[in-house]
């Protein structure tokens, strides 16, 4: 990823086509590892292609892979809704922890006095 990262910032920078030692000098700005063998391997599978394509085709690819969102939960009512007071108790409870919990976030100073 550090090697695709480092060739689409040179393409964006005006760099058509970078060279190996463009990502070296790239990854090597930000302390990353160049690892010669990635960068050469993706060098190779992105030869004489445009990017505009490659990330197009891409974008096709992950268009077919499901993203999750599995199937949706099934919500039933108890008859005579009894059940349901329990919950909205419970939820009630919920939100009075939330609150205190968010009140004790800063400490006993702001951060803008």
């Amino acid at each position: 990823m550090k090697v695709i990262a480092a060739y689409l910032l040179a393409v964006l920078g005006g760099n058509a086509a970078p060279s190996a030692d463009d990502l070296r000098v790239i990854l090597g700005s930000v302390g990353a590892d160049a690892n010669d063998d990635n960068i050469s391997n993706f060098l190779s599978e992105v030869k004489g292609k445009d990017i505009a394509e490659l990330i197009a085709a891409g974008r096709e690819k992950l268009a077919s892979v499901p993203s999750g969102g599995g199937a949706a939960v099934a919500v039933t009512a108890a008859p005579g809704g009894g059940a349901s007071a329990p919950a909205a108790a419970e939820s009630k409870k919920e939100e009075k922890v939330e609150e205190k919990e968010e009140s004790d976030d800063d400490m006993g100073f702001s951060l803008f006095d």
